[in-house]
């Protein structure tokens, strides 16, 4: 019955706050740490978003995997509780909470209804502040990420991946997979745990952000309660990291009749001023939807894939413009040969007017609908802040779409898409693909 409560108020949640009525108010905790909120009191719910910039980035030299191992292990017992304990008291408070690692960040998500909100950020402290990181949940979460890691050794896709950013990225991070490796995971001790929730957990690289029933008042005094004991700096953020690759194609071999494709060069950072730009025009050439030319020319047209697209990849440290079809072995050759030859085309002659408004039109009807829920809205304004973009663009964000012209779309089109460069990662068993080629 609690969970059934719970549930409701999540799906009430999402149409609790009209699309276009992000009023965001931005809040100094007593203790000077800084947090967003959208209030809105017409449930009893509230969504809290902590986001810690670093990401399994962080780890040392030797201990790849150990932020990672760390996150998985914060709802596995904290202060006087064990993992069962901590998972109990969860459940009996209706709350849940999310723990996640990723390249750049660490998120922390937690959901609670009004009423147990004080009990729900004492239990969500105790795992943020005071993580046991017992011998036995060590072992089980431990087994859990090297089954992981096992699966995706067989998995076309991250196969990709991994050798894509291997060959990319030389000895930054970025070149290897933040879950660590076999051995890596399986040499981490629980001093390494320590080690790595000190590393992660700093004031000096956390953004909050609140949606739900709470005031600012008690959004900075929660603030204050969950983060103000953490240590005020947390360790050394890793640089931009080398772009190693040339154009080309890198084919390893895998027993599957279809193969995955990965591809892509260096793209363009978030603060760039072509960057808007840039978005327009990677939604016309493999953005979402059938209207794309990557979609028409290699599905529509020719059959090659059931699916293509492109995208624009914000790591922090190494921005690109990548991109993933699949296709069957004997095909896979000619689809490679049309995307190169679409990116040269777009990046030569441009995109018509019809295309330039089709995109403006899709991406702008598109984006109110992202605010779906206080739990969404909470998600998207952490993002911002650790982004570092104001509160304003919200509001403002679909006018920067708008005001792109044709003469924008050319010149970055000129200056972005390199089909020289673009470098295809084939796993599979190609016909008439080879590496180099």
């Amino acid at each position: 019955m609690i969970m059934s409560r719970v549930a409701a108020l999540l799906t009430a949640a999402v149409f609790a706050l009209p699309a276009w009525a992000i009023d965001i108010e931005e809040v100094t905790s007593p203790g000077g740490i800084q947090a967003w909120l959208v209030q809105d009191d017409s449930i009893p719910f509230v969504a809290v978003e902590i986001w810690f910039r670093g990401g399994t980035s962080v780890d040392p030299e030797g201990k790849r995997g150990a932020v990672n191992l760390m996150v998985g292990l914060l709802e596995e017992g904290s202060g006087d509780l064990d993992a069962h304990g901590f998972a109990t008291a969860t459940e009996e408070l209706a709350a849940s909470f999310g723990f996640s690692a990723y390249r750049d960040s660490v998120v922390i998500s937690a959901q609670m209804l009004t009423e147990n909100r004080d009990a729900a950020v004492d239990l969500l402290r105790a795992a943020i502040i005071a993580p046991r990181f017992d011998a036995d949940a060590l072992e089980r979460v431990r087994a859990q990420v090297l089954a992981g890691i096992e699966g995706d050794a067989q998995d076309p896709d991250e196969i990709a991946g991994a050798t894509f950013n291997a060959m990319a990225f030389g000895g930054h991070p970025y070149a290897t997979a933040g879950e660590g490796t076999t051995e890596s995971v399986s040499a981490l001790t629980q001093d390494d745990m320590f080690a790595a929730h000190q590393a992660s957990f700093a004031l000096d690289r956390v953004s909050v952000a609140a949606a739900g029933d709470i005031t600012a008042d008690e959004l900075g005094a929660l603030v204050d309660h969950l983060l103000a004991d953490l240590p005020v700096v947390g360790a050394t953020l890793p640089g931009p990291a080398p772009y190693l690759l040339e154009g080309g194609t890198t084919v390893v071999e895998f027993p599957t009749p279809q193969s995955i494709a990965l591809f892509g060069h260096q793209g363009i950072e978030r603060d760039d001023p072509d960057f808007f730009a840039a978005f327009v025009l990677n939604q016309i050439l493999g953005g979402s939807g059938f209207r794309s030319r990557l979609m028409q020319a290699v599905r529509v047209d020719r059959g090659l894939t059931y699916g293509i697209y492109s995208y624009l990849a914000l790591s922090d440290y190494a921005p690109m413009m990548m991109g993933q079809f699949s296709s069957s072995n004997d095909l896979v050759a000619e689809a490679v040969d049309l995307t190169r030859a679409q990116w040269a085309d777009v990046a030569e002659n441009g995109v018509t007017d019809a295309e330039l408004a089709a995109a403006i039109r899709y991406m702008t009807g598109a984006y109110p609908l992202r605010f779906d829920g206080n739990d969404t809205i909470a998600n998207i304004m952490a993002a911002m802040q650790s982004d570092q973009m104001p509160a304003s663009y919200i509001e403002e964000r679909n006018s920067y779409i708008e005001a792109v012209t044709q003469d924008d779309i050319r010149r970055v089109a000129t200056r972005l898409l390199q089909p020289d460069r673009l470098n295809f990662v084939v796993v599979g068993q190609p016909q008439g693909l080879m590496t180099g080629n």
